[in-house]
């Protein structure tokens, strides 16, 4: 498949988060920090499962600002604390892999996390939904860590 084909069904995000890369790997990995950032503006989160272990299930329901409650189960796949994780996304509205690789450099962090969805087609009528959501993510991580010592 060429590249092309590739950028067509992905969403690639990415972003210096000021702290250290083991406190940035934390935040995506601890269940307890992860609930309190995950998601959009105005979303919340209540985790039923948190099996952080290769092909450990990670099962959620996203409650959005209009009351509506969004049911998600991810499975890890690759974990290599501090510098790789990826999972699946299988439910409930899209399937897709997580990809996220964090480099330490001079500033912090750098987070680059490649979202790859099954079709270009599948993506494409919510692709700016997600980029935009995905960049308001990376703004809670960053409040999240700036709140804590």
């Amino acid at each position: 498949m060429s590249a092309a084909a590739l950028t067509d069904r992905e969403v690639r995000t990415t972003r210096t988060i000021h702290a250290p890369r083991e406190r940035v790997f934390a935040a995506w990995t601890d269940a307890l920090q992860l609930a309190r950032w995950w998601g959009p503006n105005g979303f919340t989160n209540t985790f039923h499962r948190f099996e952080l272990k290769p092909e450990g299930i990670w099962e959620f329901t996203m409650h959005g600002p209009n009351a509506m409650d969004f049911n998600n189960t991810c499975v890890f796949k690759r974990i290599e604390a501090p510098s790789y994780l990826e999972f699946d996304h299988l439910k409930e509205m899209h399937f897709y892999k997580a990809m996220v690789t964090f480099t330490a450099v001079p500033e912090g962090t750098l987070v680059d996390w490649t979202m790859r969805f099954d079709t270009a087609e599948e993506l494409a009528p919510i692709k700016a939904f997600i980029e935009k959501a995905n960049e308001e993510n990376m703004d809670k991580l960053q409040q999240l860590i700036n709140d804590q010592p």
